[in-house]
């Protein structure tokens, strides 16, 4: 009985030692918050005044250390501020500099390829032209969607790095502008591609043959060439049928002279078969249509 005493004594001394430290840990937690809380508010506090400071010099070596530290947005704050004030001098060079690739790590690049190139017309002869006269064509490739939208920022893209390659035909960029724009031409092709099919699906066959056509004339070694042509051949077919007699043998003739040329291109073609049928039967209508009345 006695030693069943002494237990229960020790179990509820171990329990009030572990609630104590539980509630030590608590206090300490709770303080430690705050602490935290309180530092990031004297942070906020001490970059509020130093935005509305007319230390000019102390924003800017504030600036700096906050772009190295990654924090783009407060330095944004202050390079855009500095942008006006040092306009025209030495240190503006590199305030713009600094406020480009603010833009740029925020992602916002409509901003900063503007602000790129604007730094490349404006300091011809700075150590960074050729740096931001790449990152101006390379914003605009950021920007570049998918082929299936609108491929204005495309077009731009390649002019601005075509522009880049005869302004700076040593650059060691060269070779890395040339491979970005394999890309960009990539997507363009496979626009036109798609664009040309869809016509032909849609039974819209004047259009395919416009398009089918001007996508051959645009991109000769497209990998698809060969489907496309026999595509023209049967556009031409088809759009035959569905015209109107005074049309027909013009366009029936069209589709065989697209054949004779197809077959002489790809002789050994998987679509071979398809096209010879369709031929024929452009052959044999012609033929009706060719007979003295």
């Amino acid at each position: 009985m006695q030693k069943k005493y002494l237990l229960n004594i020790f179990v509820s001394f171990g329990i009030i030692i572990l609630a104590s430290c539980h509630s030590e840990q608590k206090v300490y937690e709770s303080t430690n918050g705050k602490g935290k809380h309180k530092d990031r508010s004297i942070t906020i506090g001490k970059f509020n005044k130093l935005v509305k400071s007319s230390d000019m010099d102390a924003k800017y070596a504030a600036a700096k250390k906050y772009f190295d530290k990654e924090d783009y947005s407060k330095a944004l704050t202050l390079f855009e501020e500095l942008m006006s004030v040092y306009r025209g001098t030495e240190k503006g060079e590199e305030v713009h500099y600094y406020y480009a690739y603010c833009n740029y790590n925020m992602e916002d690049y409509i901003v900063a390829g503007y602000q790129f190139r604007n730094f490349a017309k404006t300091y011809p002869n700075s150590i960074h032209t050729e740096e931001c006269a790449y990152m101006n064509a390379y914003c605009f490739y950021l920007n570049s969607p998918e082929y299936s939208l609108d491929q204005i920022d495309t077009k731009l893209a390649i002019k601005e790095f075509q522009h880049f390659t005869l302004q700076f035909p040593k650059s060691t960029r060269i070779e890395e502008c040339n491979a970005l724009l394999d890309k960009l031409r990539g997507k363009l092709e496979r626009k036109s591609y798609e664009n040309s099919i869809l016509y032909f699906e849609t039974g819209d066959y004047k259009a395919a043959i416009s398009a089918l056509n001007n996508h051959l004339k645009d991109y000769p070694d497209d990998k698809h060439a060969e489907e496309i042509r026999y595509k023209i051949i049967k556009s031409y077919y088809l759009l035959a049928l569905n015209s109107i007699e005074s049309k027909k043998a013009e366009r029936f003739k069209s589709a065989c002279d697209a054949y004779i040329k197809f077959v002489d291109t790809y002789p050994n073609s998987k679509f071979i078969k398809e096209a010879e049928s369709v031929y024929s039967n452009a052959l044999k209508n012609l033929e009706k249509y060719n007979k003295p009345s």
